[in-house]
């Protein structure tokens, strides 16, 4: 059984921190956006009792007696009734569902369940359209629509037949293949087709398709709730239209089978899906965003805490879908999830004095300090300064046990020699890539990258600001980060490894960032992370030799200057997004930080060409970072004088975001290559030049 990942969402603590809970106010110094109480989206899906237990999820035994397992997962047909009873039609029967527990029912037939049959058969005899009829829907004046493999049709109530050719300005269409009409409480008719979705206002035609947002077109059925939100079924997935626009749900973050063959909308607004697995519901909550970092912090507190530090990364659960036999394993950078993490947390208290808040940014601090403790005096010399990826336990069995990291086939000296012949003509070859520590009660990973080190100088001023409060908290700040930094400093800017060369990744030195063409893509972040790492020291250290290092980098090695274009970019949607998290978290620190006014005008106008970039993306974590440093920030250049303050709608969109992300955490798989919403960019935005190029449009 493969694994599934359980996320922990690092970026939404830290997006909370710009917000009170208290108040639930979202602010910017132009305008603020009242957030309260907001209607959270929820997913459920009901599978067989087969399907439970060939995953592993239950006993036979447990899915027999489960209120929540159907006798069969191949749903053709939903329906709602009194009492928003659920009605399924299986291909072993009708089965009910009465907000507990799934059942047979053998008391109704399927015939008596009214909106189990799509087609009002009796209302249609004797009425010829011409071809299959899939659809058909009523108004309040008694007209039908009906939908049919020749086209769409309205009936009046005197019987007379029209076919309807809607007409959206320039464009008219001849529907044919009309899976689904319906009409809303407004009286607007709704049909879906293969040429798109339209839609009927009683002074003309208002038509969808992929250019309008249309996710995908290959319809079964459509439905509209009580609150007009209208539903329409697709073989692969279900889409939703609502005042916010289009929504596509697919996969099993969403629905228990993509092919939906029906779907039937309960009093309260509740959508639910007949699919070839099982059935699946899609609803709203009421829910604040404090309520739902809770809810994060809850399962991150459960599930994605690995040893007695606490560090904050990504979980394994053998069972998709379900808590069982979830694991924690060490990644190549639990220093960087853990310092986003913590740096979130530090947000958190400085905006809400939460206890809950500081314990947690505290525990972090601990964590990523003991990367820069555990190399001394182990198994293996390091110089002081040096900070470990990331650390494994020894277990009770000893060093020469089968978790000994080193016997890991990727870290033997012939599986490192095998990955530079095959991958990376720079990675390097040299043992133990675990060393132990002193006491030998841990291994710690080396080769450190500069993805770790982005990630701790990005926590510690938060930390050192915002929840540091004694003179001896502070100090201990002070020690990790002047030993980081003046590693750095008397190595030429390269973190040296227990070999005496820098790491892999860790290299920012003038030499190689200026001179060596195997490092020109890595210039720009390379020379922004230092002015940051040396911005932050200066200012949790008050010692002014930082500042002068900064000063000698822009004067004799244009650090400045590499940093005006931070990333090597393609085009919108290119190169490695994990580079965007850490320039981000590098600007912030240093545009907060510094007191150099060259660099900062210079620095904030990088800061904006790289965010307008990222703005499509909707993250709330850059535009709050941008946002606190570039509002109302005014640029001059030999063209004039330019505000460089964000562009509207970031804060409308960063809300939205928030809002959006789903509660369930699992790292489900979706796909998109068969939508037509989105448009295919040109080879050069690839992440290579010789790759094809992709990018997906806002996807909701």
């Amino acid at each position: 059984m493969s694994k599934l990942k359980i996320s922990a969402l690092c970026f939404f603590a830290m997006a909370l921190g710009a917000q009170s809970a208290s108040s639930q106010l979202i602010q910017s110094a132009t305008n603020q956006i009242e957030v309260g109480t907001y209607p959270q989206e929820i997913s459920k899906s009901f599978y067989s009792a087969k399907h439970l237990v060939d995953i592993g999820a239950m006993s036979e035994e447990e899915a027999a007696r489960s209120a929540e397992a159907l006798p069969s997962a191949d749903i053709s047909g939903i329906a709602v009734g009194d009492g928003d009873k659920v009605y399924a039609l299986s291909d072993q029967g009708l089965l009910v569902y009465n907000g507990q527990r799934w059942s047979m029912e053998s008391s109704r037939k399927p015939e008596d369940i009214t909106g189990l049959n799509p087609v009002d058969s009796e209302s249609l005899r004797g009425v010829d359209v011409g071809g299959e009829v899939y659809a058909s829907a009523k108004n309040a004046d008694g007209e039908m629509a009906v939908g049919a493999d020749n086209g769409l049709f309205i009936i009046d109530s005197d019987g007379s037949v029209t076919e309807i050719f809607p007409q959206d300005g320039s464009r008219s269409w001849a529907p044919i293949g009309v899976k689904g009409v319906g009409y809303d409480s407004k009286g607007n008719l709704w049909f879906c087709s293969p040429q798109g979705v339209g839609v009927s206002k009683g002074d003309g035609w208002t038509l969808f398709t992929g250019e309008e947002g249309l996710p995908y077109n290959d319809f079964t059925c459509l439905a509209i709730g009580p609150d007009d939100k209208v539903w329409f079924g697709t073989k692969i997935g279900a889409i939703r239209y609502d005042d916010s626009g289009w929504h596509y749900r697919q996969g099993q973050r969403w629905l228990p089978g993509d092919e939906v063959r029906d779907i039937a909308i309960d009093s309260k607004g509740n959508a639910w899906f007949a699919t070839n697995e099982g059935v699946g519901k899609i609803g709203f909550v009421p829910m604040t965003l404090a309520e739902k970092a809770d809810h994060y912090e809850e399962l991150i507190d459960k599930y994605n805490r690995r040893t007695e530090y606490g560090y904050v990364l990504e979980a394994h659960t053998e069972v998709p879908g379900h808590f069982i036999g979830v694991t924690n394993h060490d990644s190549d950078n639990d220093g960087l999830w853990t310092a986003m993490y913590g740096a979130g947390e530090c947000f958190a208290y400085g905006a809400t004095k939460d206890p809950e808040a500081k314990r947690r940014a505290k525990q972090a601090f601990e964590a990523l300090r003991f990367l820069s403790v555990v190399p001394v005096g182990g198994e293996v010399v390091q110089q002081p300064g040096f900070v470990a990826r990331t650390v494994i336990p020894v277990p009770e069995e000893g060093v020469n046990s089968d978790k000994n990291p080193n016997f890991d086939r990727s870290y033997t000296p012939r599986g490192m020699q095998r990955n530079r012949g095959s991958n990376d003509t720079l990675w390097k070859v040299y043992y133990p890539r675990w060393p132990l520590n002193k006491d030998k009660t841990y291994w710690y990973k080396t080769d450190t990258s500069s993805d770790e080190l982005d990630g701790h100088y990005f926590f510690y001023p938060q930390y050192y600001d915002l929840v540091a409060e004694t003179e001896q908290e502070k100090e201990r700040v002070r020690e990790v980060v002047r030993n980081i930094t003046d590693h750095l400093i008397r190595n030429d800017y390269r973190l040296i490894d227990h070999d005496g060369e820098p790491t892999r990744w860790s290299d920012y030195s003038p030499e190689n960032l200026n001179h060596n063409h195997d490092w020109y893509n890595e210039r720009g972040l390379k020379s922004l992370s230092v002015l940051s790492y040396l911005t932050v020291a200066k200012h949790i250290t008050g010692d002014e030799k930082y500042g002068e290092e900064i000063v000698r980098l822009m004067k004799d090695y244009a650090y400045n200057t590499n940093a005006m274009v931070a990333k090597i970019q393609f085009g919108v949607g290119s190169g490695n997004q994990s580079d965007d998290e850490m320039a981000i978290m590098c600007y912030y620190n240093l545009l907060k930080y510094t007191d150099n006014p060259q660099l900062r005008k210079e620095l904030t106008y990088s800061f904006y060409t790289y965010w307008i970039l990222e703005f499509p993306e909707l993250n709330p974590f850059f535009n709050f970072c941008y946002a606190s440093q570039g509002l109302d920030f005014y640029y001059s250049n030999p063209w004039g004088v330019h505000n460089l303050s964000p562009w509207e709608g970031w804060l409308e969109d960063s809300v939205d975001t928030l809002k959006r992300f789903p509660l369930d955490r699992f790292d489900w798989s979706h796909k998109n290559d068969h939508r037509i919403d989105l448009n295919a960019f040109p080879r050069q935005v690839a992440q290579e030049p010789y790759e094809s190029g992709e990018r997906l449009q806002v996807i909701r």
